[in-house]
């Protein structure tokens, strides 16, 4: 198991132990609702909401050819969540790297950040924007369909 599913599991455990509790001391409602809050929770840390992850190389590669932004991210991550949302449907035309399944991917984040995994990083022509503003990088994706 990969540490990307570590966090959903662990919601998912956890939520199923509270909500069975609740149940087993006949509190059923209140069990299932707990374990359906804990199940949205997982939900939201997995990889399962962000588009399919490639590899930082395949990704240069693709946006050199596109010109479409490059998002590294990793599971969990609030701030890549907000990114995710606020794009809607945009969000499956940028280059996603996971920076936990691709360690190359992790070094070039901490290389533009001082030594720090801080994503999202946004890579546009190049250049590296850490957590950007999710209206910024909509600009951005247009400009390149513009482009390509």
């Amino acid at each position: 198991m990969t540490r990307v599913w570590l966090v959903p599991i662990l919601l998912l455990v956890s939520g199923a132990a509270a909500g069975g509790g609740l149940i087993a001391r006949g509190s059923t409602r209140e069990g299932a609702v707990l374990l359906l809050a804990f199940a949205l929770f997982a939900g939201l840390h997995s990889p399962l909401i962000f588009p399919r992850s490639i590899g930082v190389a395949e990704a240069r590669r693709r946006s050199e050819a596109d010109g479409r932004p490059i998002v590294f991210w990793r599971p969990g991550c609030a701030y890549c969540l907000r990114l995710r949302f606020r794009l809607r449907r945009r969000a499956r035309r940028l280059h996603w790297v996971n920076i936990w399944r691709d360690p190359a991917a992790a070094a070039e984040v901490r290389a533009v950040n001082d030594g720090n995994e801080t994503v999202p990083t946004v890579v546009v022509a190049g250049k590296p924007h850490t957590n950007p503003d999710p209206a910024w990088v909509r600009e951005q994706l247009i400009a390149a369909g513009r482009r390509g």
